[in-house]
């Protein structure tokens, strides 16, 4: 449940292409000055969403609402928005230079002193063409755009994949500086959970085009524990509990239930001699994932027979 003010609004949005249903009737919101985690695996529709919410792609159909407007060929709001892409096309002859000359002139807000500091934090040639540069250097390119131009909203949609480990923590490191003085709302799209999961202040996550998580970090943190024990025991605990994922090895299990745990539960626990273990944020959304799949196969399985027996008794 979102309680600030919301610049992105989004109802039953859907995205068909051909056969493949990529977003499946989604709806939530994106409050202002807010770090969101679009999370998800490759395929999930975590692109799709921002493609359509920056207005470079259509939806089939759903209401999409920036600022309170339509984004699609809308200056007002494009202008307010900031979309890196691992993707992102440049021209054949530009150099890095070029391409934050046009982001200064598209950005109002661009900070020039602090694009010079991120070029020299990446070391990246200004002089060499963009299709020449390394995928780590073509990433830095991105990622200055996309923290320079301070825009309202600013989608960062895995551009730093190229980057070695100690540029992304500066990437890390220097989004939540800027982020503290700037305040703007950030959505950080990554497969790379653990590493983000101390900068999001939200989690979206999405899963085969359907938003299976909507909640702050804080709570998403208390929403799962791993109890690890004698077999037998902790099946008598997570009797009756949500089991997110399971895993056994001779008379002893390791059990993911859904749910916080209370004073009585970990009493419970300490007397049956089982051990509590937290779960990362990258765990808690691969077991969902994972429960959601699982869930969905058998839902479908139980249609497929209920159908099988409805025909059945047609014959």
């Amino acid at each position: 449940m979102t309680t600030g003010t919301p610049v992105i609004e989004v109802k039953n949005l859907t995205k068909r292409y051909r056969d493949t249903l990529a977003v499946d009737d989604v709806s939530f919101t994106i409050e202002k000055d807010t770090i969101y985690g679009l999370l998800g695996r490759n395929g999930a529709g975590k692109t799709t969403v921002m493609s359509i919410l920056t207005a470079q792609n259509f939806a089939t159909r759903g209401d999409v609402r920036v600022f309170g407007m339509d984004p699609y060929e809308n200056a007002k709001a494009l202008s307010r928005m900031c979309f890196v892409r691992e993707s992102q096309k440049y021209p054949d002859d530009a150099l890095p230079r070029h391409a934050f000359e046009t982001a200064r002139l598209f950005f109002p807000n661009w900070d020039q002193e602090l694009a010079d500091r991120l070029i020299a934090e990446f070391q990246l040639p200004l002089k060499r063409r963009i299709k020449k540069l390394s995928r780590g250097q073509l990433s830095a390119v991105g990622v200055i755009i996309g923290l320079a131009s301070r825009a309202e909203i600013t989608f960062f949609d895995e551009p730093y994949l190229g980057l070695d480990a100690v540029a992304r923590q500066i990437f890390y490191d220097r989004l939540l500086e800027d982020y503290a003085e700037h305040p703007r709302t950030v959505i950080l799209s990554s497969h790379l959970i653990d590493e983000v999961s101390n900068l999001i202040e939200r989690v979206l996550v999405i899963d085969r085009g359907r938003i299976v998580m909507d909640e702050s970090t804080e709570a998403v943190r208390d929403r799962a524990a791993n109890i690890v024990g004698d077999s037998a025991a902790v099946d008598a605990f997570v009797a009756g509990r949500e089991v997110l994922h399971r895993e056994s090895l001779g008379h002893v299990s390791s059990v993911t239930v859904l749910g916080a745990l209370t004073a009585d539960d970990r009493a419970r626990l300490a007397a049956a001699g089982l051990d509590v273990a937290p779960v990362s944020l990258q765990q808690l959304i691969v077991r969902s994932t994972q429960h959601s799949a699982e869930t969905a196969g058998a839902a479908s399985a139980t249609a497929s027979a209920t159908t099988d027996l409805d025909e059945g008794a047609l014959r």
